[in-house]
């Protein structure tokens, strides 16, 4: 105790001299320690923030895609649930597991004393709880407006983390990919039905739906332009695919990644079925679940996304 009160003066004398003598490097870096703060509006409200936040909580796993496209360390996930197999490395330890997607652990994040949270659509009604915890931002991708949503998300993930020019950098690379894509499918003048397979059960998505940049961006005619825009798509059966008779069929397997008992494939390809130009040309696809279902509007989603498609369409 002595020595901390024998120190304390000098240091005190120390700062005084330093600001008395004006020394501009003493400024610098004074001002180099101070944290800037970010005000971000979205769709829940008006949050404010540090940039460069040390410890954040992601509860949006097309949010975490993008992070790790541009090395920016997270500290906890919803662990409690399925992550996206190319996003395994986020079950370690290293990351506090926060709950799940619909039932965040709130006693565990309290403990984090997270510097920010990022949610989306399915926390989005604890949204007041959550930011009695910690500043709290919105940042699910807008299906009715992908590509525009997207953008704005990684740009601005890119501008809290200073990272600016890495994020700019890897859009600008993923819509050159989206350009080629567009312009082969629309060459290919194909039409398209978009199919969530689920245990027995079949869902039907158009433009405009959580899958619809297979027609909005990607270029497809959509075999049906009538479906409903829906969360759970348009309930329909297998002869509704059959009059629709599409050419290309693409299928996301729900089942895949929440326990399902049975492959979309065997929901999928029956007598109905292999009587549609989709399936007798061959041009049923089977999409990958992680990139369509749990991580869609990521930087490493939306890529691979493309990456699927274009191999689809020779």
């Amino acid at each position: 105790m002595k020595k901390q009160a024998f120190l304390l003066p000098i240091a005190a004398l120390t700062l005084t001299l330093a600001a008395c003598g004006g020394s501009d490097a003493s400024q610098g870096e004074a001002s180099a320690e101070e944290k800037e703060e970010m005000t971000l509006t979205h769709e829940l409200g008006e949050t404010t923030f540090e940039k460069n936040p040390e410890n954040v909580v992601v509860f949006d796993f097309g949010v975490l895609d993008t992070m790790d496209a541009l090395d920016i360390n997270v500290a906890g996930i919803a662990k409690a649930g399925t992550v996206p197999g190319y996003l395994s490395h986020y079950e370690a330890d290293d990351y506090e597991n926060v709950g799940s997607l619909k039932e965040p652990d709130f006693e565990a994040i309290n403990a984090m004393a997270p510097d920010l949270i990022i949610i989306s659509g399915r926390q989005s009604d604890m949204y007041d709880e959550l930011t009695e915890i910690a500043p709290t931002i919105y940042m699910g991708v807008d299906t009715s407006n992908y590509m525009e949503s997207f953008k704005e998300n990684v740009t601005t993930i890119g501008e809290m983390f200073e990272k600016e020019e890495e994020a700019e950098e890897q859009l600008a690379g993923v819509q050159e990919s989206i350009d080629e894509l567009n312009e082969k499918v629309t060459a290919a003048e194909k039409n398209a039905l978009i199919i969530l397979a689920n245990d027995g059960k079949i869902s039907a998505y158009g433009a405009g739906s959580r899958f619809g940049l297979l027609h909005d961006v990607f270029g497809f005619t959509p075999a049906d332009e009538g479906i409903e825009v829906s969360t759970h798509g348009q309930s329909v059966s297998y002869e509704y695919i059959v009059e629709k008779d599409p050419e290309f069929m693409f299928v996301v397997d729900r089942g895949a990644v929440v326990g399902g008992e049975s492959s979309a494939k065997q929901v999928v390809e029956n007598e109905l079925v292999e009587k549609t130009k989709a399936y007798q040309e061959g041009n049923i696809v089977y999409l990958d679940p992680d990139y369509w279902y749990l991580s869609g509007g990521g930087l490493l989603s939306v890529q691979g996304m493309v990456d699927e498609i274009s191999e689809a369409v020779q």
